[in-house]
């Protein structure tokens, strides 16, 4: 085989995240670590050096990534924007939104985001209006997370809460309809339309184009649910239209649903398997962003110098468990390649407090990796059985809950400990900041992120233009500045401001 072919081989036997696959396979050829007999990849230690060097010589000489992005833009298909026809039971003009407002609520990951920008971009190009006014709204739709009781819970209270607006309007010429979409309304389907008569409208995570349909039935007074998961990328032609249109960063999606089945999870179960929107139609978007973030592309080598690299535990016997694909030593060696090959990167990690079959020693080896890797950012949560998951049929939720909060306390305390201390080298240092705005804990201050993407806080003053000599100005959203950091926390950077800048002119000053 191949060198190259194996390395791919190992990647994949590891099962590592799409964001961490290209870190991992320019990290490793053929390594211990590597699932694979030593007939599919033959004499690893002879042969790694050559295999390194040539893989090395083929990425200097082969084609680059812009190379692929020409050739994958240029056969691309026009999207459509036009309308579905109707199905036989409804005429077209009930597809239509009639000026009807809609008021979106979205809990949960980005993903959601991302899917409540697909949602309205679809309810728009059907005649809704969108409202920040719940009073004001003819349809509610939560756009719903499943990932832990907690999140479901969260939904269930805020549907009791609707229930009395929508009584009030039970006599209107405009009757309230209520919709749940996303992850719960896929896991839930039955309970929360045998539980909650009120709920009008179901849609699962590749359903959303089906909401005009689904809003038309509901008019009649009948519940109305899709919640059909797709094998194909659902959204390709679908533009997402910008909840926040004056926000200064995007998120793009470009792939929905897992195929790594870890024991614990319900997003395979929620959003399907994995699969990818053709490059075309990531670029249609990615066009349709500010023209600032293309120059900036194109003048940078990595725009944020932030990886996210969930571990979920410190143990090996737990990671093994939960069916991650790789060991905790697996996981340091690719946070030590990182460092190496983005010097002052910030990492952030996701960690699951009481999994099943955790015991004290499970939990202090999480504690010593938190301590070891020292993350900037951190998202910990206690266990959650979720229904349908290998985990619910297989293991037993043996971790009492007193035991799992417990846990979790000195988790986090660790981790905000070397998060502090992670942080604090930024001390006296000089940083690029873009400006998002009015800190959401002081009217006299603004709000940014670094390069490593954690937030920044410093006075809302005046200051020197460094386009303009001699002219002061007051940053605005969307402007870079030079902060130098006098304090920081766990989770925040605090420090004054000294000019606004621009990406060229700030790299002779950071």
């Amino acid at each position: 085989m191949h060198s190259l072919q194996c390395a791919l081989q190992v990647q994949r036997s590891l099962r590592w995240g799409p964001m961490a696959s290209v870190s991992w396979l320019s990290l490793r050829m053929c390594t211990a670590h590597s699932s694979l007999s030593s007939t599919t990849c033959p004499n690893p230690e002879r042969q790694e050096d050559g295999a390194r060097k040539d893989f090395s010589s083929r990425l200097a000489t082969g084609p680059t990534l812009q190379h692929f992005l020409r050739s994958a833009s240029a056969p691309q298909e026009k999207l459509s924007s036009e309308m579905e026809d109707p199905p036989p039971y409804l005429m077209k003009d009930e597809l239509l939104g009639s000026q009807r407002k809609v008021y979106l609520e979205t809990y949960g990951c980005q993903m959601n985001v991302n899917d409540t920008e697909i949602a309205w971009s679809i309810l728009q190009k059907s005649g809704y209006l969108r409202t920040s006014n719940l009073q004001e709204a003819d349809v509610i739709l939560l756009v719903t997370c499943s990932i832990r009781e907690k999140a479901e819970q969260t939904i269930w209270n805020r549907l009791h809460q609707l229930k009395v607006l929508k009584t009030r309007r039970l006599r209107s010429r405009v009757p309230l309809r209520i919709g749940i979409l996303g992850c719960m309304a896929e896991r839930l389907k039955e309970e929360i339309l045998n539980r909650e008569k009120m709920v009008d409208v179901l849609a699962g995570p590749d359903a959303y184009r089906d909401l005009p349909r689904l809003l038309a039935v509901a008019e009649s007074g009948q519940q109305a649910a899709n919640v059909l998961l797709s094998l194909d990328e659902t959204y390709a032609d679908v533009m997402p239209v910008q909840t926040s249109p004056s926000a200064t960063s995007a998120f793009v999606s470009i792939m929905r649903g897992c195929d790594n089945m870890c024991t614990y999870c319900i997003v395979p179960f929620t959003r399907g398997r994995e699969r990818s929107r053709p490059v075309a139609s990531i670029l249609e978007e990615v066009r349709k962003l500010s023209e600032q973030v293309l120059q900036l592309i194109h003048e940078r080598e990595n725009i944020c110098k932030q990886i996210h690299l969930p571990a979920q535990s410190g143990s090996s016997r737990v990671l093994e468990a939960m069916r991650r694909g790789y060991s905790r030593e697996a996981y340091v060696e690719l946070v030590h390649h990182i460092r190496e090959s983005i010097p002052g990167v910030s990492l952030s990690s996701d960690f699951i407090a009481g999994f099943c079959g955790e015991t004290e020693e499970d939990h202090v080896q999480t504690v010593s990796l938190l301590r070891e890797v020292q993350y900037n950012m951190g998202f910990l949560f206690a266990y959650s059985m979720r229904q349908k998951t290998r985990a619910y049929h297989r293991l037993k939720d043996d971790v009492p809950e007193e035991v799992k909060l417990r846990r979790l306390e000195e988790l986090i305390t660790v981790f905000r400990e070397e998060a502090t201390k992670a942080n604090q080298t930024s001390v006296g240092c000089t940083q690029l900041v873009l400006v998002e705005g009015l800190s959401k804990r002081s009217a006299t201050d603004l709000c940014g992120r670094n390069d490593g993407n954690l937030k920044v806080i410093f006075p809302d003053a005046e200051m020197e233009d460094v386009n303009n000599p001699g002219h002061r100005v007051r940053a605005q959203p969307g402007d870079y500045v030079l902060v130098q950091i006098t304090s920081a926390s766990s989770q925040t950077l605090k420090g004054h401001v000294l000019c606004r800048t621009t990406l060229k002119d700030s790299s002779a000053y950071c």
